[in-house]
């Protein structure tokens, strides 16, 4: 009996096998039209295993990019009353610092050929109102009163979810997501976090 590793890549989790089966389902004959079974069965798991990684189809798009937001709006709670400007910048930054080209890049890219414009808009619509609200409530806890604080938490989620769109529509990895999320925030510069 051979005990030695094999050599070459590793043998991807299970969760990594599901989102590529996924994506390569929704690139070859789009989203609308690939089931879980679908995916399960492309990526040689049970039903089940599917559902101890992903909730649905769409959060294998999202789930890696939703455990950034969870950290940021944990990072956000923390402000409390000290919360500024450069702390709200600092609690946001983390989400977008090395993300790598992921399922959600790649739908984003190729939203037309997978067939995921709706689903893309309504979930990005999701994920704008969970981080804008966190980011509100800590404007609110720093004493901004409530139509500016919904005002900038709106403008920073976007600014968050923008710059990640335009990176990976340029092509993630050929641009610097912190570079895009710097020239967005100078976008909002007039706002007091600005």
């Amino acid at each position: 009996m051979n005990t030695a590793s094999r050599a070459g890549r590793p043998r991807a989790s299970s969760r990594e096998t599901l989102a590529e089966a996924a994506c390569e389902l929704f690139l070859e004959q789009g989203y609308e039209a690939t089931s879980i079974v679908d995916i399960t069965r492309r990526a040689g798991v049970s039903r089940s295993s599917f559902f101890n990684y992903f909730s649905s189809k769409s959060d294998v798009l999202w789930s890696g990019f939703d455990a950034r937001i969870d950290a940021a709006l944990i990072a956000l709670a923390r402000l409390g009353t000290d919360a500024d400007g450069a702390a709200v910048r600092g609690a946001l930054r983390p989400m977008l610092h090395e993300l790598a080209p992921d399922p959600l890049a790649l739908a984003l890219r190729n939203a037309s050929a997978m067939g995921v414009e709706t689903e893309l808009l309504r979930d990005t619509g999701l994920r704008h109102a969970r981080l804008s609200s966190g980011i509100a409530a800590t404007a609110r806890s720093a004493g901004i009163e409530a139509i500016r604080a919904d005002i900038l938490g709106s403008a920073l989620a976007t600014a968050v979810l923008s710059s990640v769109r335009v990176w990976a529509e340029q092509g993630a990895g050929q641009a610097s997501l912190e570079a895009q999320f710097d020239e967005a925030l100078h976008a909002i510069h007039d706002l007091p976090w600005g």
